[in-house]
């Protein structure tokens, strides 16, 4: 009879823990469907379970992130580095968290150091390229801004806007011709691209 009992107690035991394992919440699945505050609750409370799961910070940042709420994006990046210092995925994040609270050059460094941990297999590398574009005219490092969305359009070429911005850093150096070729790629992949036509325009005045 104990035995019987045993038995049905740990039968009973593994059907509620594979019920409170269906039920729980996957966070990831969350995010990749847009409902990042949820997502968000759902890493913080698998962040309270298991303080050292660096997965949970990761989904935790992107939420974060795309629900605008930088600084806290800021906090828990940081949080996540503790537990894993050269995690690509976190220092990605929390470089745009940074990027977005206007901290140019610590968000600058953290892209370096994305770029350097994953040279070529990143599938956030062309985005950081974007980014530190965006920071490099912030800056007004021109030069450097061009090369930095030239390698951007380099490894996702299919982004008008990113060519537009791309045309505008070479406009602000003085290659206008070079200006021009990315303004008009912008067009031929929308031509409703306003920044692109506007410079356009400009670059057949500087051409005349």
């Amino acid at each position: 009879m104990k035995k019987i009992i045993k038995i049905v107690c740990v039968t009973v035991l593994f059907i509620s823990t594979v019920f409170a394992q269906e039920s729980k919440p996957d966070a990831l699945k969350l995010y990749t469907s847009g409902q990042y505050s949820a997502a968000i609750a759902a890493c913080e409370q698998e962040i309270a379970e298991n303080p050292n799961n660096i997965d949970s910070y990761v989904v935790l940042c992107w939420s974060l992130v795309r629900n605008k709420q930088y600084s806290e994006a800021e906090y828990w990046g940081l949080q996540g580095r503790q537990v894993s210092r050269y995690d690509h995925r976190i220092v990605e994040i929390l470089g745009e968290a940074k990027y977005h609270l206007g901290r140019n050059q610590e968000a600058l460094s953290l892209f370096q150091e994305y770029i350097s941990l994953v040279p070529n297999s990143g599938n956030r590398i062309g985005d950081v390229y974007y980014y530190m574009g965006e920071i490099y005219i912030r800056l007004a490092k021109y030069n450097h801004a061009d090369i930095s969305f030239s390698q951007a359009v380099r490894t996702e070429p299919l982004y008008d806007y990113w060519w537009s911005r791309l045309g505008y850093a070479r406009e602000m150096t003085g290659n206008y011709k070079a200006a021009m070729i990315a303004y008009e790629k912008a067009l031929a992949l929308n031509p409703n691209q306003y920044d692109a036509t506007r410079g356009k325009e400009r670059m057949l005045q500087k051409l005349q």
